[in-house]
Order: structure tokens, then C-alpha cells, then sequence
């Protein structure tokens, strides 16, 4: 039987007393791979928030390793990391710099070694010494990365960790992150609207919409229950609203 990692329940947030998520229920098992999809204002950074509690929700519950992420933060955390194309490092740090911060704040043995692990990875060991501050959105991405996998996580919540990079770096990202995975059989939550990196990577999706949990399967399943081709058709069909198969063949 695969150990349940994550599990959210009838999840509420309310903002002035109108829901940002309503009723949300998701989990994910260890090594599996959710994809947590929907178009702008669905719900998913506000969900994110929850789950990495920095956000305290209305109601419903979120427990993590089987602990609740606001009883137990600080153990779930520590076992836990975050990566998004949209946040920056101090950027009055290099590379290295920021990178020796957090893996101090981490407590990660052999630190140096993983670092330079990492960098190389990620293939941009020649900005060990340059100022964060100086680095494009691709290399900011890619730093991000390095940062959030110095832990060596349980799991692992990626948001649009291939927005910022070019067709040849993201496929290499997109590989990179399946081959980590696997390896250390990770649970991870991804978000994305890039539908080739979601049926690349994910076992499993979750789609918002306004919300709301719209559709959850694998990627097979969801293109069968909603009749597309494509992932991407999918998503065009639940941002314009066409969330009910039953309504369109009425």
C-alpha cells in the first residue's frame, strides 16, 4: 500500500468573506507527482500558502507526514522544500552566498559538496561568484532550484519552475527534476501552465477553477472524462467555464 504524504480536506480560505479556495480536497503519496493546475485566481497560490503555513485557513485541514502543518510546521518543513520561478534570493548575495545561508538554516552536511553538486546540475557553476542581483530570470529559476533541493526533501512544491527558462533549459529542467525524483523517490506538487511539463512529469492532476477542485485523475483519465486531446484543450475548456462534460453534450 503507497504512504499517504500529503492530504488536504475540505479546504477553506476566506478573503473579506469571499472564498479564494472552497472545499478543496486533494493528497499526494510518496514518489508520486501532482500536478495542481488551473488558470489565474483559481486558488492554487493560495493553496500553497496553506501547505507551506504561511497562510491559516478558514477551515478544513492539512496534515503532511501525518502531522498537521499548524500544530506541526517546523517538523513538516524540515522535511519539506519550495521553489518558484517568481521569487528571488537577496540579491545583494552571490550565488554561493545565498546558497550557504540556506544551507546552514537547513543544517545540511557537507554543505560545500552539495552546493557545487547542485550547481553543476543545474549547469551554472560559472555563477558561483556573481551577485544574485545580476542574474537573469533563467539563472534566478535555476539558482532557486539549487536552493530548494540542498535539503534533500520528502517533498518537494514546484511553482512554474520551468516559466522563465528557454525550450532547451527547460526540457533539461524538466529531465533533471524527473531523474531526482525518481531517485529519491520524492513526493512533489507542481504547478504549471505549461501542459508538456505536466504530462512529462505528473502521475496524477488536480484542476482548479474559482476555487473549487474541478476535475482530478491521471492525465489519461482527465482526457477521457473531458473528451480532449490534449491537456492544454482541457485547461482552455475549465478557464472558459466548461467545467461539466454533461452540459455540452445535452
Amino acid at each position: 500500500m503507497s504512504e499517504l504524504v500529503l492530504q488536504v480536506k475540505n479546504l477553506r480560505k476566506e478573503y473579506g468573506g469571499k472564498a479564494a479556495v472552497e472545499d478543496v480536497s486533494f493528497s499526494a503519496n510518496r514518489g508520486e507527482v501532482v500536478g495542481l493546475l488551473g488558470p489565474n485566481g483559481a486558488g492554487k497560490t493560495t493553496a500553497i500558502q496553506i501547505l507551506l503555513g504561511l497562510v491559516t485557513p478558514t477551515s478544513g485541514t492539512v496534515n503532511i507526514f501525518g502531522m498537521s502543518i499548524e500544530k506541526e510546521r517546523v517538523k513538516i518543513l524540515q522535511r519539506c522544500n519550495f521553489s518558484s520561478a517568481y521569487i528571488w534570493l537577496p540579491d545583494n548575495l552571490k550565488v554561493r552566498e545565498n546558497l550557504n545561508v540556506f544551507a546552514a538554516l537547513y543544517q545540511v552536511k557537507k554543505a560545500k559538496e552539495k552546493i557545487d553538486e547542485l550547481l553543476q546540475m543545474f549547469e551554472i557553476s560559472h555563477l558561483a561568484n556573481s551577485l544574485t542581483g545580476k542574474l537573469s530570470s533563467g539563472e534566478s529559476t535555476r539558482l532557486n532550484l539549487c536552493k530548494a533541493l540542498l535539503n534533500d526533501p520528502e517533498m518537494l512544491m514546484l511553482d512554474e519552475p520551468t516559466a522563465s527558462l528557454d525550450p532547451d533549459i527547460a526540457d533539461k529542467v524538466r529531465k533533471l527534476i524527473v531523474k531526482i525524483q525518481k531517485e529519491k523517490n520524492m513526493t512533489v506538487l507542481y504547478t504549471s501552465h505549461n501542459m508538456k511539463d505536466v504530462q512529462e512529469i505528473c502521475n496524477r492532476v488536480v484542476f482548479m477553477q474559482l476555487g473549487k477542485v474541478r476535475a482530478e485523475g491521471t492525465p489519461e483519465q482527465i482526457l477521457q472524462q473531458f473528451k480532449q486531446k490534449t491537456l492544454e484543450d482541457v485547461f482552455i475548456r475549465i478557464a472558459r467555464g466548461g467545467d461539466l462534460v454533461e452540459k455540452e453534450e445535452k
